[in-house]
C-alpha cells in the first residue's frame, strides 16, 4: 500500500505573509489619515530630521536632543536648527502665520522661515515696491500688511520684539536715481514697511529697523531668479535671545 504524500508545510505556512502585509498596509493608511500636520512642533520635527540626517554622515557624535542644552550638543549649525525655546514660544505663531498667509506663500509674495533669530516673514520686494522705489504699492499689498499687523498684535507673540530688515540684490543703484547706494534703498524700504505696520496698530516701540543692502543674500545673485529672492524685506519676530 503506497504511503500518502505529506502536505508541503513550507508552502502552507507562507500564506499568512500575504494577509499580514495587507494588515500592515491598512494600519499604515489608518494612521496616515489620523496625522494632523498642524499638531507638529516645528522645532522638534527639525531636531528629529537632523538626527536622522547626521546618522548617515560617517562618524556620528550622537543624535540631537529635544531638551534645552548647549549649542554644541545640538549636532548642527545654529542657523539650520532652531532652539527648543523657539518651538515653545513661536511654534504656535508659525502655524498661525502658515494658515494666515497660505495664498501669498503659494504665489511667492510671502515666505515663512525660522532660524536662530526667530520667526521670519519675508516680503518679496518686487510685489511690494516698484523698481528702485521705496514707496509701497499699498493698493495691492494692504491685505498682506494688515495680516502681518494682526499677527504682530496677536496673543501668540505678546511681549515679543520685532525687527524689520531691508535687503537688495547685488546690482548697483542708478547713479542718476534718488538713492546713494543699496544701503540707503534697503533701509528706506524697511522704514516704509515699519510705518505701515505702526499705522495699522502695532506699537512702534517694539520695533528695530536695519538695512543690509546685498550683504545677506538667500540665493545666488548670478541669475534673475536669485536676485528676485534677494530683494526682500524681512519682518522678524525675535526670540528672547536676539532682542
Amino acid at each position: 500500500m503506497a504511503k500518502k504524500k505529506k502536505p508541503d508545510a513550507g508552502s502552507a505556512s507562507a500564506e499568512w505573509i500575504t494577509t499580514y502585509s495587507d494588515l500592515v498596509s491598512l494600519m499604515m493608511c489608518f494612521f496616515v489619515m489620523l496625522y494632523n500636520p498642524d499638531d507638529v512642533d516645528p522645532a522638534q520635527l527639525a531636531a528629529m530630521v537632523s538626527a536622522f540626517t547626521n546618522a548617515g554622515m560617517g562618524a556620528s557624535t550622537g543624535g540631537n536632543t529635544l531638551s534645552k542644552g548647549k549649542s554644541a550638543d545640538l549636532g548642527n549649525t545654529i542657523m539650520s536648527l532652531p532652539a527648543t525655546d523657539f518651538g515653545r514660544s513661536l511654534g504656535t505663531a508659525l502655524r498661525k502665520a502658515i494658515s494666515l498667509f497660505n495664498p501669498e506663500v503659494k504665489s511667492n509674495k510671502v515666505k515663512l522661515t525660522h532660524d536662530e533669530r526667530g520667526l521670519v516673514i519675508s516680503l518679496a520686494s518686487d510685489a511690494f515696491f516698484n523698481p528702485a522705489s521705496a514707496r509701497i504699492n499699498i493698493e495691492e499689498t494692504r491685505s498682506i500688511l494688515l495680516g502681518v499687523a494682526g499677527l504682530l498684535n496677536s496673543d501668540e507673540v505678546r511681549g515679543k520684539k520685532f525687527r524689520v530688515e531691508g535687503h537688495t540684490d547685488s546690482v548697483d543703484v542708478d547713479p542718476a536715481g534718488p538713492w546713494q547706494d543699496n544701503w540707503q534703498l534697503s533701509s528706506e524700504r524697511a522704514i516704509a514697511v515699519l510705518r505701515y505696520l505702526t499705522a495699522f496698530g502695532v506699537d512702534e516701540r517694539r520695533f528695530q529697523v536695519a538695512g543690509f543692502a546685498d550683504t545677506m543674500p538667500v540665493s545666488s545673485n548670478s541669475t534673475p531668479e536669485g536676485r528676485a529672492y534677494n530683494r526682500r524685506v524681512d519682518i522678524i519676530i525675535l526670540d528672547e535671545g536676539h532682542l
